[in-house]
C-alpha cells in the first residue's frame, strides 16, 4: 500500500467546487452530449457515457435531463451547437504542469479564455505533448474517514487495483488501470464498499511542491480555469500545502 499522496488535495478541492449546481449541470449536459456523439448511446460498449452518466446521477441531474442531452448527442431532438472535446496543456506558477479537458462549440474562444487564465495567473500556456507525458489515466475511487482499512484493501488487491492509499485524515483511495476500474468498481460495490467519488482521472508521476505566493496563485489558476464555461476537468501535479489550501 502506498503512502499518504498530496495529489489527493487537488481532487478535494474539486470536489468543492463541484457545489455549484447550475455550472455542473451545464458542464455535465456537454460531456454527455460530446460522449455519445464519438461512442454511441450503448453504455455498455461506451465507457466515456457510462462514465458521464454515473456523474450526472452522482450529482441529482433529473433523468429527462440526462436523456435529453444523450439524444441530442445521437442526433435527435434540437441539433444545438456542433460540440467538440479539446485539451490544452500548459505551466502554472512554480512550473506545475496543468492540463485542461473542454468541450467547445467555438476553439477560437475556448482557447483565448484558457490562455487568459494561465497569463492572469503567472502562467502560460503550452504546445500539445509539453506536460501530459507526465500524467497517466487512472481509474479512481475514494473512500471516507472510517472506513475498514484492511478489508477495503483485501477486497480491492484481490479484484485487481493497482494500489490503496491511505490518507492522513482518514480517507482512502483506489487506484486501478483503466481498463480494470469497471470490474473493480462493481466488486467493491458488491462488498458493500459503495465510494464516495468513482472516476477515471489524470494522475501525475511526479508532483512540484509550490509554496507562499506560487502556491495561492496556483489555487487561483485552478478555480480560475475550473470556472470557464467550456472546461470539463482540469488536471495539476500541484502539491499546494494544506494551510494554503484552507486560507485561500
Amino acid at each position: 500500500m502506498a503512502s499518504h499522496s498530496k495529489w489527493a488535495n487537488i481532487q478535494h478541492r474539486k470536489g468543492a467546487q463541484e457545489e455549484r449546481r447550475g455550472k455542473v449541470f451545464n458542464k455535465l449536459v456537454r460531456e454527455l452530449t460530446v460522449a455519445t456523439r464519438i461512442g454511441g448511446t450503448d453504455q455498455g460498449s461506451n465507457s466515456r457515457l457510462r462514465l458521464a452518466v454515473d456523474k450526472a446521477q452522482a450529482a441529482s441531474m433529473p433523468k429527462d435531463q440526462i436523456e435529453e442531452a444523450i439524444a441530442r448527442g445521437a442526433g435527435v431532438g434540437e441539433p444545438g451547437a456542433e460540440l467538440h472535446a479539446v485539451r490544452y496543456e500548459g505551466y502554472g506558477p512554480g512550473g506545475v504542469a496543468v492540463i485542461v479537458d473542454c468541450v467547445t462549440d467555438n476553439h477560437s474562444r475556448t482557447v483565448a479564455d484558457v490562455r487568459q487564465a494561465f497569463a492572469s495567473c503567472g502562467g502560460s500556456l503550452g504546445a500539445v505533448g509539453s506536460v501530459s507525458y507526465l500524467f497517466n489515466p487512472v481509474g479512481l475511487m475514494t473512500y471516507p474517514p472510517g472506513t475498514s482499512e484492511d478489508r477495503l484493501m483485501e477486497v480491492a488487491l484481490e479484484a485487481g487495483a493497482e494500489d490503496v492509499l491511505a490518507h492522513a485524515d482518514g480517507s482512502m483511495e483506489v487506484l486501478t488501470d483503466p481498463l480494470d476500474y469497471e470490474t473493480v468498481r462493481a466488486r467493491l460495490m458488491a462488498d458493500g464498499f459503495t465510494p464516495t467519488t468513482s472516476e477515471i482521472t489524470q494522475r501525475a508521476s511526479t508532483c512540484t511542491r509550490v509554496q507562499g505566493e506560487a502556491a495561492e496563485s496556483m489555487v487561483q489558476l485552478l478555480d480560475t480555469l475550473d470556472d470557464l464555461d467550456d472546461v470539463q476537468n482540469v488536471y495539476s501535479n500541484a502539491e499546494i500545502p494544506d494551510e494554503v489550501l484552507a486560507r485561500v
